[in-house]
C-alpha cells in the first residue's frame, strides 16, 4: 500500500511540473492563468480518481482470474476423479477425451484409449444397437440413454449405462459427450429380484412376515390355498390359519427350532377362510439382518390333502382288496393270528371257511372279466350279510374268499354245528342267478371248513387245511360244504 502511495505522489509531482512548464510558456493574463491553474487542479484530481479506479479494476480482475483458476482446478478434479466415466467421441466414433474413471473401467491407460474406436469395446451382440443409437443421438438436442455390455482389456464384460449428449463445437464437427456408469451390480440385483419374484410366485403358498410375525406379503398360491386375498392377509398374523388341532407344546417346539436352528419344517393342520381344515407341509425360515438379528420370517407351504389321501389309499390297499374292499391275504393273516390268540385266552373255538365259486372261469372266458368282477363284488356283499360284525370276510384273490368265525362255543361239537350253520347259509345265499351288466349267470360255491381251538396250528396251516377241505367239497359235487379231516 505504501509503495502504491509513493508511486501516486511521484505521478502527481511529474504532472504538476509538466503543467507548470506548459503554463510558463504561455503568455496569459493573470485571470487566465488563474483559471488555467484551477482547471489543472481539477484535471489532476480526475486523473487521480481514474488511476484509483483502474487499480481497483486490476485487483478485481486478478481476483476473478484466481477464482477461475480454482474453478478450473475443481472442474478438472471432478472430471478426473468422478465415480463415473466421462468421455467424448468424435463424429466418427473415436475416443477424443476420457477421464481417469473411464480408463479404469476399460482397464487401459488413457494414451492407449485416445483415438480408439469406441465400438471396439462393445460386445459383438450389442454393436448393432450401439451403431443405431450413436447415429440417432448425434441428431438430438437432448440426452439419450442406452444400456450395453462393454468389454474390458482383459476380455471381461460389464453392464454399462451410457447417457449421451451431442454438443456443437466451434468451427468443428459436433461431438458426443458420454457419461458412462457401471451398472453390473444393479443388473445382478435386478436378476436376483426377478428370480426371487419367480420363486415367490411358485406353485407353493408363500408369505413373508416381519419379526413380530405380522404378514407383509403373500403370493397368489397362498390365496388359492387359504382363500384369503392379499388385502385380507396383510397386516394379520398367521393365526388366521390356525386350526386348533395342535396344542401349545406343538407351537413351542416349532418356535424353539426356528430360534435355535433358523428353520422348522413339518406337517401341520391349517384352516381355510371357509373353515375347512386341511393338512399342509410347512417350512419356516428366519431371515437375519447384517447384525445377525431376525428381521423377517419366510414361510412356504403345500396343501398335501391329495398326498395324504393317496398315502392313506396306498396304505389301505396294502391290506384290502381294491375290487371288493375286503381284507386281502395280508390282513387276513393278521386277523387270523389275532383270532388264534383270542381263542387261546378265552378257550373258545373258531372256524375258517374257505369259499370258492363254482364254474367262475367259464363266466370270465365267455362274458369277459368285467362281468366276473361284478359277480365278485356281489358275492362280497352277500358274505358280509351272512356273517356277524366281528367276523372277518376276506378275498384271497380270484374267486377265493375266506371267512373267519370267532368266539364259537367252547364245546367242539357245538362249535362244529355253529360253523356248519353259517356255511350252509352262505351256500344258500350264493346259489342264485346273478344279474350282471348284460347277462345273467347262475352260480354256486364250494366251502371247506376247519376248526381251531387255541394256536396249535399256524394261520398259514389253517388256510391250507381249509383249502384242502374246499377241494374235497368240489370233488363231492360242488355247491356243498366239507369239514377238514386229517385223513384228507
Amino acid at each position: 500500500m505504501r509503495k502504491k502511495q509513493q508511486n501516486s505522489w511521484q505521478l502527481d509531482r511529474r504532472l504538476r511540473e509538466r503543467a507548470e512548464a506548459k503554463l510558463a510558456s504561455l503568455q496569459l493574463t493573470d485571470s487566465e492563468r488563474q483559471r488555467l491553474m484551477q482547471s489543472s487542479d481539477e484535471l489532476l484530481h480526475e486523473l487521480q480518481v481514474h488511476q484509483i479506479e483502474l487499480e481497483i479494476q486490476n485487483e478485481e480482475l486478478r481476483r476473478l482470474q484466481l477464482e477461475l483458476e480454482e474453478s478450473r482446478d475443481r472442474y478438472i478434479d471432478l472430471y478426473e476423479f468422478a465415480p463415473i466415466g466421462y468421455l467424448t467421441l468424435s463424429e466418427k466414433g473415436l475416443i477424443a477425451e476420457i477421464n481417469l474413471m473411464g480408463s479404469t473401467l476399460f482397464g487401459l491407460e488413457r494414451n492407449k484409449l485416445i483415438r480408439r474406436r469406441f465400438a471396439s469395446f462393445i460386445v459383438p451382440e450389442d454393436r448393432d444397437r450401439w451403431h443405431h443409437h450413436f447415429l440417432y443421438s448425434k441428431q438430438q438436442s437432448d440426452k439419450q440413454t442406452i444400456e450395453l455390455r462393454l468389454q474390458r482389456a482383459d476380455n471381461t464384460h460389464f453392464y454399462a449405462r451410457l447417457d449421451c449428449l451431442a454438443v456443437e463445437m466451434f468451427n468443428a464437427p459436433p461431438m458426443l459427450r458420454i457419461a458412462l456408469s457401471d451398472i453390473t451390480n444393479i443388473k445382478i440385483a435386478e436378476q436376483q429380484l426377478r428370480i426371487a419374484a419367480t420363486v415367490f410366485e411358485s406353485q407353493e403358498g408363500m408369505f413373508i412376515t416381519d419379526n413380530q410375525s405380522v404378514i407383509l406379503r403373500v403370493n397368489q398360491t397362498f390365496t388359492q390355498i387359504t382363500g384369503y386375498t392379499a388385502e385380507e392377509a396383510i397386516g394379520k398374523t398367521p393365526k388366521i390359519l390356525k386350526s386348533c388341532h395342535h396344542d401349545a407344546a406343538f407351537y413351542q417346539t416349532m418356535w424353539n427350532s426356528i430360534l435355535h436352528t433358523g428353520t422348522w419344517k413339518g406337517e401341520i393342520w391349517n384352516r381355510r377362510k371357509n373353515g375347512e381344515i386341511y393338512p399342509a407341509y410347512l417350512i419356516i425360515t428366519a431371515v437375519q439382518d447384517n447384525n445377525g438379528l431376525i428381521s423377517h420370517y419366510v414361510a412356504t407351504f403345500d396343501d398335501i390333502t391329495a398326498i395324504k389321501q393317496a398315502a392313506d389309499e396306498i396304505e389301505h390297499y396294502a391290506f384290502y382288496d381294491p375290487l371288493t374292499d375286503l381284507p386281502n391275504r395280508r390282513q387276513l393273516l393278521t386277523r387270523l393270528n389275532q383270532a388264534l390268540a383270542s381263542s387261546t385266552r378265552h378257550d373258545k373255538v373258531g372256524a375258517v371257511l374257505f369259499i370258492d365259486l363254482d364254474n367262475f372261469k367259464i363266466l370270465n372266458d365267455t362274458h369277459g372279466h368285467h362281468q366276473g368282477d361284478l359277480l365278485l363284488k356281489q358275492v362280497a356283499r352277500y358274505l358280509i350279510d351272512c356273517t356277524r360284525e366281528d367276523d372277518t370276510v376276506a378275498r384271497l384273490g380270484g374267486d377265493e374268499f375266506v371267512v373267519v368265525l370267532e368266539n364259537l362255543s367252547t364245546d367242539m361239537e357245538a362249535a362244529t354245528t355253529e360253523a356248519r350253520t353259517v356255511g350252509e347259509k352262505i351256500l344258500v345265499t350264493l346259489n342264485q342267478t346273478y344279474s350282471l351288466y348284460d347277462c345273467e349267470h347262475d352260480s354256486s360255491s364250494s366251502i371247506g371248513v376247519v376248526l381251531f381251538n387255541g394256536n396249535q396250528n399256524s394261520a398259514e396251516k389253517l388256510l391250507r387245511q381249509a383249502d384242502i377241505a374246499m377241494y374235497q367239497a368240489k370233488m363231492n359235487g360242488r355247491n356243498t360244504l366239507c369239514f377238514f379231516d386229517p385223513t384228507m
